[in-house]
């Protein structure tokens, strides 16, 4: 397995998208090349980027308040005193919070209209009936009751505010520790090889090193204590689109592949791939698009910068 086809699975795994196989693929090539961890710790910073950047959704405003009368409306069609199956009395349950309590204690004042019926007497069971007996009238029905509009408003009010003060309360944090909107947009908009340039020349123990090839000029940067390479080239030549520029540790006479790039023109900042160690030579050929398939240079290279 080459560095390619390791990054591949090691952006699967970062994820949990790998079938059983090609996990035990992926372990395998990684306890045999140690190296490409700095791959494996690459993905899953993308990953849990991502997972953070996903913004909580919050429910509609009005959801909570509709809730709470749905549950403390008493059934229509139900006759007085009569309990349905399964109802529960709003009025004893105890409620969630303080907005439940006053919805519900709003439900409980209010009196069901209910039309009393007189009990027939003595003198009417002994009577003779004068003709046929008409249908008897249906018993009014109860209609539900629904809280006031002035506690369902409360309820709505207070829970907009509660989220309002949520939001001015995550701006100010922003804000207090320097950061602004733009600044967020920024930060998903930088090239991940330009923030780790960032971090390498903020580091204590910063170090680069320099060479000229034909027309360009590359600079190699690197922190130990920061963990990662990035190579800063400009002059590079135009590549047809089946070829690409491709990275390399060079550790004694052993070549170990450290990623593809791209150029921007004729500019480019790439980050390496795996770990680098001392003495390594840093190089740069062309290859297939895709990379060396053998996992060896094709070509030779078009600029080494020794580290050491």
């Amino acid at each position: 397995m080459n560095v390619h086809e390791f990054a591949e699975l090691s952006a699967g795994h970062a994820v949990a998208a790998l079938s059983p196989e090609d996990e035990q693929a992926y372990q395998d090539a990684l306890a045999a090349h140690p190296e490409w961890r700095g791959i494996v710790e690459a993905d899953a910073g993308t990953a849990a980027a991502l997972a953070e950047g996903a913004a909580p959704v919050s429910p509609p405003l009005g959801a909570r308040s509709a809730l709470l009368r749905a549950i403390a409306v008493e059934p229509a069609g139900v006759a007085p005193g009569v309990e349905p199956l399964g109802a529960v009395d709003a009025t004893s349950r105890q409620p969630a919070d303080a907005e439940a309590t006053v919805a519900m204690d709003a439900v409980a004042s209010v009196p069901a209209e209910v039309s009393e019926v007189d009990e027939p007497g003595e003198d009417a069971e002994a009577a003779e009936p004068a003709g046929p007996a008409e249908p008897a009238e249906p018993a009014p029905r109860t209609e539900p009751v629904s809280p006031p509009t002035e506690v369902v408003q409360a309820v709505q009010r207070r829970n907009w505010s509660r989220g309002v003060f949520a939001l001015v309360a995550s701006i100010a944090l922003l804000v207090g520790i320097g950061w602004g909107t733009g600044a967020v947009a920024d930060l998903w908009r930088t090239p991940t090889a330009v923030t780790a340039l960032e971090q390498i020349e903020a580091a204590p123990d910063a170090a680069a090193a320099q060479t000229d090839f034909g027309g360009g000029t590359a600079t190699v940067h690197w922190s130990p204590s920061v963990g990662k390479v990035v190579l800063v080239a400009e002059g590079l030549p135009t590549l047809p689109s089946d070829r690409t520029f491709e990275l390399w540790y060079v550790r004694g006479n052993a070549p170990i592949s450290a990623g593809t790039f791209a150029a921007d023109g004729t500019a480019a900042t790439a980050e390496l791939a795996g770990t680098m160690e001392p003495g390594d030579t840093i190089a740069v050929t062309v290859e297939p698009a895709g990379g060396a398939p053998g996992g060896a240079p094709t070509t030779d290279p078009l600029f080494a910068i020794p580290t050491a």
